[in-house]
């Protein structure tokens, strides 16, 4: 999790708005279990600001 989430702080968080980085400091307190469901794209969260926070991580990550 950690591969996905301090490279995100350390080049996005400070370019992100205010509610965004609200909604990224409350995707943290979220359980590891459901953390890596989501980061894994195996479930989306139910939560639309913790999905948006989500797919802003996600779509960092290249694909292959």
């Amino acid at each position: 999790l950690d591969v996905l989430l301090v490279p995100f702080l350390k080049e996005e968080y400070l370019g992100l708005s205010e509610i965004d980085q609200a909604n990224y400091s409350t995707l943290l307190e979220s359980e590891d279990p459901d953390l890596f469901k989501w980061l894994m794209r195996h479930a989306v969260p139910e939560d639309k600001n913790l999905a948006h926070i989500v797919n802003l991580i996600l779509n960092r990550v290249p694909t292959s």
